[in-house]
């Protein structure tokens, strides 16, 4: 099989997969980057909080999508892990009908409740217009966004995580070039940030379903795969459903810090928002460990080779927390000229300053627990996952911001550290899961 990833040295496999995951991931986020950066060029705060807020909302949605997704990236590897073409062309079909419908109905029902959404993310006034107009373009290209990381999935499932790093390439280069179209020549502000998004992302999908019909994955898709299989369907969605609920409180409690910090002003807002922005561009690193190690430990394990999964395991703890140390130490020095480069308001640059310098020892703290919730899925355990984020959301993320806020208002500081906390806690609850389960993910194993 061209893309195996039973064989070979485990480092390099790792390395030789997640390098192509982590550039795709790089590029996603940059273009989200451009996004605040061309709207702070040519607008004010306004416009970079509806930006910063709206594009939360739309990173909360997409991440829930790729949740539930890593349920047809698992079942796809362990099939393809087992040699069983049967199964890997039903795992296909039955995520693309599955996804297809689930983004339709999404796609109306948000659409129809703009407004509430805009209200419920306490959005300052001043951006409540720009706000309700960008979310409105988003939503109406759900589908796009859900059928590019659909097939993406598909990709990385079967062992190859380098053909999306050209799909997101190509909706980079575009998104880029139409953020300085739309928002610059043609003043079209938040809007013109969510319409070159939705255009390139439809592009994308475009070019990768090409890709996809010439494309040898190793088995032949039918008409009859399409249809849902109970046993395919249960599969997706026992992995994929603990998964996307998982991801989505933690998105849940990061809006509601949103929310705590829209309520200090626009300033503030404004701040947290660059902030989180530029924290989703350091977890790249954690987030390509945890869909690598998914990916490769579930081939392993459909391969019976369980020894090779707790290596990729213990590697991408070892890179992921390296990584997340280095990030720390250097935003320590540089965090005030890094918000400078998205806007010139002085105290939006003080604000985020503060909160980026303590929130960004998160990066370190999560690069355990992110790679654990990759391997607990590749073994069909995502429940495992849903428990100790819950637990970190609510006993410390989201009390934990709100007292810091309380307590500190006139300092982000504080309010920032409560994000590695909770996943320090999350880290220390995912290691005695794999203690106390370790027969469970093949005992000792063959390498």
């Amino acid at each position: 099989m061209k893309n195996d990833l039973t064989e070979g040295n485990v480092l390099r496999v790792l390395a030789r997969f997640s390098l192509p995951f982590l550039l795709s991931s790089f590029l996603q986020t940059f273009y989200g980057l451009a996004d605040l950066f061309i709207t702070g060029r040519f607008n004010g705060t306004d416009a970079i909080s509806a930006v910063s807020i709206g594009s939360q909302v739309m990173h909360m949605l997409t991440v829930v999508i790729v949740g539930l997704a890593m349920g047809s990236t698992v079942t796809i590897s362990q099939a393809v892990g087992a040699k069983n073409r049967e199964r890997s062309a039903q795992a296909v079909g039955n995520t693309a009908t599955l996804f297809l419908l689930a983004s339709l109905v999404l796609t109306i029902f948000l659409i129809l409740f703009t407004d509430a959404v805009t209200a419920v993310m306490s959005t300052p006034e001043e951006a409540v217009s720009q706000t309700r107009i960008y979310l409105r373009i988003c939503f109406a290209g759900i589908p796009a966004i859900t059928a590019y990381n659909i097939i993406c999935c598909i990709f990385r499932g079967t062992g190859d995580s380098q053909s999306p790093m050209y799909f997101v390439a190509a909706a980079c280069v575009l998104n880029i070039l139409l953020d300085f179209l739309f928002i610059g020549p043609f003043h079209m502000g938040a809007a013109g940030a969510a319409l070159g998004t939705v255009l390139s992302q439809t592009a994308s999908v475009a070019l990768s379903l090409l890709f996809l019909r010439r494309r040898d994955l190793g088995f032949s898709i039918g008409k009859g795969d399409f249809r849902f299989s109970p046993s395919v369907l249960s599969s997706i969605l026992r992995i994929g459903v603990p998964v996307a609920f998982q991801d989505g409180f933690i998105q849940i409690s990061f809006l509601l810090i949103t929310i705590i910090a829209n309520r200090r002003g626009v300033a503030v807002a404004a701040g947290v928002g660059i902030v989180e922005k530029t924290i989703s561009f350091l977890f790249l690193v954690p987030s390509a460990m945890l869909s690598s190690i998914s990916a490769i430990s579930a081939q392993n394990a459909g391969a019976g080779k369980h020894g090779r999964a707790r290596t990729t395991l213990r590697y991408g703890i070892l890179l992921s927390v390296s990584f997340g140390l280095l990030a720390a130490f250097v935003c320590q020095f540089f965090s005030e000229p890094l918000l400078g480069l998205f806007s010139r308001d002085p105290e939006v640059i003080r604000l985020g300053g503060q909160y980026l310098r303590s929130y960004v020892f998160d990066c370190a703290a999560a690069g355990i627990h992110f790679c654990f919730s990759g391997y607990f899925c590749a073994y069909g355990k995502s429940f495992l996952s849903f428990i100790h984020n819950l637990a970190s959301i609510l006993l410390i993320r989201i009390p934990g911001a709100y007292l810091a806020s309380v307590c500190f208002p006139d300092t982000l500081y504080p309010m920032g550290l409560a994000a590695p906390a909770g996943s320090a806690l999350s880290a220390l609850i995912c290691i005695a899961f794999y203690l106390a389960l370790r027969g469970q993910f093949g005992g000792k194993g063959r390498n």
